[in-house]
């Protein structure tokens, strides 16, 4: 099953949308709005399947989609909390800055809790009052949506507990970063509003690429035009989404709705940095790694962070090349 946000109001208007993204249908007898749905899942799961199914048969017509229509799948949520599953762009980062590896990386995710109050939509300008200094970056990755998680779960069970998959453009300010934590207590201004992709999907439309708390599909990213990386999203994520929920689950329950991210989808290349796409490579989900792996190889960055007028897309597509949950495409501009 599919389903989007249309912007409508602060939380927008859930409808149903078929396998290809040409069709979407309303949904407001059964649920309001996608946090509705969520919030009464086993009650109109059902429903809401009955008229994905009626929708992609054709027995119902539905009307045109169109992804510019839709706000995030949650245009707003009560949490979202991202990890760091692939381990290898922080031993990157880290690298670059002559920083040691902590062992404990490798056995307990790293995560931060974000701003969910004001995600933006999948096709809305990343609007920034300055763009030197600030480092503009963007981070393709992969998010899960939450029904209700106890405090405690074990990874296995919390696997279970996932009702949709997402991608997401997590936007950082790297120019931010160091100062942010130098202070010891975690990002905030260098973490602006992030963007989801049109579609969400439940795991059972993924069909096989949904394996083991994983998304064995490559996430594909363009900037300025130019395929920027294409990494396997289920390779090298040394924290599957059941460990990264159990991990935000330890202390607390999590509540329907929250949203968990992997971190930037990232590949090793026989064992050391990636390479560019032009170079024969998968490329990479951000600048940020780029730049460390030109620190690391030249002793210096040689990649600019993004500008005003550069642009950037995320999208990931099933084994028939057809898009799953939609594009996210958006442009930097400046604030008037």
């Amino acid at each position: 099953m599919k389903l989007a946000s249309l912007q409508h109001g602060r939380d927008g208007q859930l409808v149903i949308v078929n396998r290809d993204l040409s069709k979407m249908v309303s949904v407001q007898d059964i649920a309001p709005t996608m946090q509705y749905a969520l919030d009464n899942w086993d009650n109109v799961h059902t429903k809401l399947n009955e008229r994905y199914t009626q929708l992609e048969s054709g027995e119902l017509e539905g009307n045109a989609f169109d992804q510019s229509l839709c706000a995030s799948p949650l245009p707003r949520a009560y949490q979202w909390a991202d990890g760091s599953a692939y381990v290898n762009h922080v031993e990157l980062v880290r690298k670059a800055r002559g920083a040691e590896m902590p062992e404990s990386f490798w056995t307990d995710p790293l995560m931060y809790q974000g701003g969910s109050d004001s995600f933006l939509g999948p096709r809305e300008d990343i609007v920034m009052p300055q763009d030197e200094g600030f480092g503009i970056d963007f981070e393709a990755e992969v998010a899960v949506i939450t029904g209700d998680v106890p405090m405690g779960v074990s990874a296995e069970d919390a696997i279970n507990h996932v009702r949709l998959v997402m991608i997401v453009n997590d936007v950082s300010l790297r120019g931010l970063i160091p100062n942010e934590l130098g202070k010891g207590f975690g990002f905030f201004q260098s973490k602006p509003s992030s963007a989801f992709s049109p579609i969400a999907v439940t795991p059972e439309q993924l069909g096989d690429a949904w394996q083991g708390g994983k998304l064995h599909l490559p996430l594909v990213s363009h900037f300025n035009g130019s395929k920027f990386g294409e990494p396997q999203a289920g390779i090298d994520m040394t924290f599957h989404f059941g460990q990264l929920i159990a991990h935000a689950a330890r202390t607390r329950p999590l509540e329907t709705g929250t949203i968990i991210g992997s971190g930037t989808v990232s590949n090793k290349l026989d064992g050391g940095p990636g390479k560019p796409v032009n170079e024969g490579g998968v490329g990479y989900s951000c600048i940020a790694e780029i730049r460390m792996i030109e620190t690391i190889q030249d002793g210096k960055p040689i990649t600019p962070f993004m500008k005003f007028g550069d642009s950037v897309s995320i999208e990931m597509f099933d084994a028939q090349g057809q898009s799953i949950f939609g594009q996210i495409a958006q442009t930097v501009k400046q604030a008037s």
